[in-house]
């Protein structure tokens, strides 16, 4: 590894018991890392955003000392509508509240990390060498949850910290769980790598919303590997809005026939901060359904990027896969890349790609001026008309209204 910023993975093992077994996998998986480094523009999935050198400009040496504490610090509680609770302290588990389901039916257990089985992802390699432990939520066969569940990400008041959190959702037959998994960041200059296991069974339903919004120097990576059976569901939606570097990656793989995944997202950003969304949706069987809609509105000097890929296996016939990328530029030094992809191997499919960007519309700001709008109010007015495309996908309606006040939407736009 070149990187220059140092991580003092001996002192980590040293803060920690772990069995010998789980030592040696450690061990294994943090020499993957240390063998590829951090990702840089030379690799083809990260050309548009340079991690390596992201971090050697703004992190020297990382903390990544064992959390003492199980106290969670304050954090910002969603308070619009009734949910179950997970409180994640730098990547630890501090506590958890099921009430409003019952019991046994949705479950939460800790497991140990196991070896990265995906060798060209060296941040995996890191995550399953430096997690402390691993997640499970369990919903069990036929059980209908009757709340969203959120997850706290709560960062403490560190600069440089290192923190990894590993989680597994796992949705047995005819299932069904709503996730928000919400980033409260208090750190300077961190760097937060997250891994999500996603599985779903036969009939299983999942509602994802991934929320990061809230204004912070960080440095956050998210990757989501999601396995669908049999008429399946999930619906995954993204706010990218906060850190000052954030890359949410998904890879989703549709194994079974009739299975279908909704990602939507949004990417607002100002200042210089550089934000990507990258997907790979994977039609593995026949007669399955993706739909992908992500919209940018960049300011200032911000990046966005999307790169989306829909793969169509042989035998996946009767595909139908859709995938739109847009982007809204509010000053001449914002960057917008994209980079969509097809990759079909059978006949019998329906599959579409664009990417669109463009400036603000001046003839309708001064329309809306003309009806009595400030300027400002005119071109806010636009913007969100523009975004609630996005948010009017979620069918949730508390998550959906919850989202829109984060945003600053009405129900007039």
């Amino acid at each position: 590894m070149e990187d220059n910023t140092i991580i003092n993975f001996d002192k980590f093992l040293d803060n920690h018991s772990f069995s010998d077994e789980q030592l040696e996998k450690r061990k294994k998986n943090y020499k993957k890392f240390n063998d590829e480094g951090f990702p840089n523009k030379k690799l083809e999935d990260w050309k548009f955003s340079d991690l390596s050198q992201i971090i050697k400009k703004n992190i020297k040496n990382f903390v990544i000392e064992k959390s003492e504490t199980n106290k969670l610090q304050v954090t910002d509680l969603i308070k619009d509508f009734d949910h179950n609770k997970i409180y994640i302290q730098d990547g630890k588990l501090i506590s958890y509240d099921f009430s409003f389901e019952k019991e046994k039916s949705l479950k939460l257990n800790i497991e140990e990390v196991v070896e990265n089985k995906i060798n060209t992802n060296s941040l995996l390699n890191l995550n399953s060498a430096l997690s402390e432990n691993k997640i499970s939520i369990i919903v069990k066969e036929g059980y209908i949850t009757n709340a969203p569940l959120v997850i706290y990400n709560n960062y403490s008041e560190k600069k440089s910290n290192l923190i990894n959190s590993n989680i597994s959702i796992n949705l047995e037959k005819n299932s069904s769980l709503k996730i928000i998994n919400l980033s409260n960041e208090n750190s300077i200059n961190s760097f937060s790598n997250n891994s999500q296991n996603i599985y779903l069974s036969d009939n299983a339903i999942l509602k994802f919303y991934s929320l990061n919004y809230k204004n912070n120097t960080n440095i956050n990576y998210s990757f989501s590997n999601i396995d669908m059976n049999k008429n399946s569901h999930c619906e995954y939606f993204i706010l990218s809005a906060g850190a000052k570097f954030l890359k949410n990656e998904i890879n989703c793989s549709l194994n079974k026939d009739h299975g279908s995944i909704f990602i939507n997202g949004i990417i607002n950003l100002e200042n210089e901060n550089h934000h990507e969304i990258k997907t790979i949706v994977n039609h593995n069987e026949e007669n399955c359904k993706s739909y992908q809609l992500i919209k940018c509105v960049l300011n200032d000097n911000s990046k966005g990027i999307y790169q989306g890929k829909i793969f169509v296996d042989s035998k996946a016939q009767k595909t139908d896969g859709y995938q739109l990328s847009r982007a809204l530029l509010l000053n001449e030094d914002t960057e917008f890349n994209a980079k969509p992809e097809l990759e079909i191997y059978a006949d019998d499919v329906k599959c579409s790609h664009g990417s669109t960007s463009g400036n603000i519309d001046e003839n309708s700001i001064f329309y809306l001026m003309s009806r009595g709008l400030t300027y400002k109010q005119s071109k806010q007015l636009l913007i969100n008309g523009y975004v609630a495309e996005v948010v009017e996908k979620i069918t949730d309606k508390d998550i959906k209204d919850f989202v829109k006040k984060l945003l600053g939407i009405s129900d007039e736009y």
